[in-house]
């Protein structure tokens, strides 16, 4: 999946057609169904948690089904169901010409800025933008790349220094000097499409006035580096983004990512800017969502990240991100949140933990146990989540395909081995990644942000 240099002007998907319904009667729609599906999954598993249950006790064997099979399950139906109701409200103005601000912290970045910088220049964007490159203690020649921007590229770019590490700091910094109604994120290594910045800004503008921020779509720019790549090319393509979509749905995304994210300047100066926290922008997210703002989600503002091309990497970034999860949970407990459907998405990720560790604990050990033939804990009626798995990512692809990449112009890359990576083993690296980011939270080890 690459983005085009050029800039274009795509054709706009319209809302579709038909007979609106609530985002209220969707969720409850989402629900019933999903609970009928559960009480299916739990009959047809009886024999399962029966057997199951003279080895280890009833309750123990609830615990582990509940974890590996009810719940996912449950969520998997709410994930499907969702999707299908949603329907993208039409852009009221496709061509916003606001002044913007972007923010840029940039730590040892020179091998990605000057890319970074072009590809915004390149934008087919009509209002000003104004780009802050924050050099955040950079040790080679990242200054010598924003100088060189400024001097061959047609956008205005400023370069500012902040001795104090931390991403936070830095965005903090650049934050005072920020003058704009709204003001825009991206990583040093962030590429846009030409009609990124567009999309995002006409979705702020088409939203009610309680919308503080929008989330941009981040998918991979390195998937053809390796086999790691290419199987975090799905996850980005359909896993994060079904999760993305259902949470802008219900008007809560979870989390403005500072990858690329648009946010109203005087909501992020009104919670004091970005956090000290190893999750910065969850952090943020969640404060915002407490003083009763909305957060939404453009599927249209594409971007494109380098993702971990090594295991080591992978496993600090989603240890990271777990650990963000858990600072989130921390300082705004679910219950606290002001907005009903902020509560339950916030409180999904109380249960995160306990699917984790049972998924790691228990379902990787079941499913050795079931190569040697004893399906104590994995066996037939663990498949019953799959074909919702297979539904929700079927939904998506095509959403991805005929409503995205055709509109932006994009080609869907054929990589079958990823996506059979993908499916048949990435949670079992997820799940037990995400347990060390739980343990390195609730012990405060070191922070680690590359």
């Amino acid at each position: 999946m690459k983005p085009i240099l050029s800039p274009i002007k795509p054709q706009i998907p319209t809302a579709t057609k038909g007979k609106y319904i609530s985002v209220k009667t969707k969720f409850w729609i989402s629900h019933i169904a999903s609970f009928i599906w559960m009480c299916f999954s739990i009959y047809v598993a009886q024999p399962w948690l029966e057997d199951l249950a003279k080895i280890l006790s009833f309750p123990l064997a609830l615990l582990i089904i509940g974890g590996i099979s009810y719940i996912p399950g449950y969520m998997n139906a709410f994930l499907v169901i969702s999707l299908i109701l949603d329907r993208q409200p039409a852009f009221k103005n496709e061509y916003p010409n606001d002044e913007i601000t972007i923010l840029i912290a940039a730590h040892n970045e020179e091998d990605k800025i000057f890319q970074t910088l072009h590809y915004i220049d390149k934008q087919d964007y009509s209002g000003k933008v104004k780009v802050f490159v924050i050099n955040n203690g950079s040790t080679d020649k990242t200054v010598h790349e924003v100088v060189k921007a400024k001097r061959e590229l047609a956008t205005e770019i400023e370069l500012l220094n902040e001795e104090k590490p931390g991403k936070f700091n830095a965005l903090n910094h650049a934050l005072e000097m920020v003058e704009t109604p709204y003001v825009i994120t991206i990583d040093a290594d962030t590429l846009l499409h030409p009609s990124s910045i567009r999309y995002l800004v006409a979705r702020m503008k088409s939203s009610p006035e309680d919308v503080c921020a929008v989330a941009g779509s981040v998918l991979t720019k390195n998937s053809r580096e390796n086999l790691w790549t290419k199987v975090q090319e799905w996850d980005y393509f359909l896993g994060i983004a079904s999760i993305k979509r259902l949470q802008g749905l219900y008007q809560g995304t979870l989390v403005a990512q500072g990858a690329y994210s648009l946010y109203k300047t005087n909501c992020i100066k009104e919670v004091g800017g970005w956090p000290d926290a190893i999750g910065e922008d969850i952090v943020l997210t969640w404060r915002l969502l407490q003083k009763k703002w909305k957060v939404y989600f453009e599927p249209l503002a594409v971007s494109f990240t380098e993702v971990p091309s090594t295991f080591i990497h992978f496993v600090r970034q989603r240890a990271r991100w777990a650990r963000g999860m858990i600072e989130g949970l921390t300082e705004i407990k679910p219950w606290n949140q002001p907005q009903v459907y902020v509560k339950y998405l916030t409180g999904i990720n109380l249960l995160m933990p306990y699917l984790d560790l049972t998924y790691t604990l228990c379902w990787i050990p079941g499913l050795i146990l079931a190569f040697f033939g004893y399906n104590w804990i994995v066996g037939p009626m663990t498949l019953l989540v799959l074909p919702l798995t297979l539904l929700s990512y079927s939904i998506l692809y095509f959403y991805q395909r005929n409503v995205v990449f055709k509109a932006l112009n994009l080609r869907i890359r054929k990589n079958i081995l990823g996506f059979i990576f993908f499916i048949l083993g990435y949670q079992l690296i997820m799940s037990p990644v995400s347990v060390y980011g739980y343990i390195q939270e609730v012990f405060k080890l070191k922070r680690n942000w590359k």
